[in-house]
């Protein structure tokens, strides 16, 4: 049977009763699961801590858990919260010191800018990097209010996990992608179907073969074999397909 616990007893509240090399131990279990939660975040990618860098995100993570486990559990000491506290403060200031000084350590912890969207083409390994599917990509871009993948000059994510968006000037024929293609999807062709002399626009990466077009064949940029109409953006794209 468990001893009871003594309220307010003060040597049990501020340093418990492990042995004093347990708070060594303390300062290799942070700096572990610290450094096994960048990696994994890092992995995760950008997109799921939003406006947060990646050490702020950690940040409010580990002073979360220390200082929540302190709070309630009786037998958490105070101290060792404190500890970690400070130990995870450390790393962080560390950690803004060599992302301030060294652009490799910023990369490795903030991440890089990739490129998805050039000239209304979607670079599709830079998709198949980042994870990203094509739905999330275009709901970004509708949320912007593009039509078309023609209207996209260039479109980045960020480090942060936010999508930043160039336009086209003038914007050009390009991959409709409103409406969603779960409510409306655009009709398609196969390769080897003929087709009435219209522009096409590769279903998968978006780059678009001009008019006139007899016979659509597989996209020689990525491989896809299906096919759109190609559209100009205006107030009715869908009926203005060149």
């Amino acid at each position: 049977m468990e001893d009871p616990v003594i309220p307010f007893d003060l040597a049990r509240m501020f340093f418990g009763t492990d042995p004093a090399l347990f708070y060594l131990e303390i300062v290799f279990r942070t700096c572990v699961v610290y450094a096994y939660a960048l990696i994994l975040i890092r992995w995760v990618g950008g997109r799921g801590i939003a406006q947060m860098s990646t050490v702020e995100f950690l940040l409010v993570i580990a002073l979360g858990s220390a200082v929540g486990d302190a709070m309630f559990y009786p037998e958490v000491p105070l101290f060792h919260a404190m500890l970690v506290i400070t130990i995870v403060v450390i790393i962080n200031k560390l950690l803004d010191l060599l992302i301030y000084r060294y652009s490799a350590a910023e990369k490795f912890v903030d991440g890089e800018t990739v490129e998805i969207i050039r000239n209304g083409v979607i670079i599709v390994s830079s998709l198949r990097r980042t994870r990203i599917g094509k739905n999330e990509l275009f709901e970004s871009l509708r949320e912007q209010g593009v039509v078309n993948l023609g209207e996209v000059r260039q479109a980045y994510l960020e480090s942060s996990g936010r999508f930043s968006i160039f336009r086209a000037k003038p914007p050009q024929l390009g991959l409709p992608i409103e409406p969603a293609w779960d409510v409306c999807p655009p009709p398609t062709y196969n390769p080897g179907i003929a087709v009435d002399g219209v522009s096409l626009a590769c279903c998968n990466c978006g780059v678009v073969i001009p008019a006139p077009v007899k016979v659509s064949t597989a996209c020689l940029r990525c491989g896809g074999i299906i096919w759109t109409s190609a559209i100009m953006a205006s107030s009715d794209s869908r009926l203005q397909q060149t």
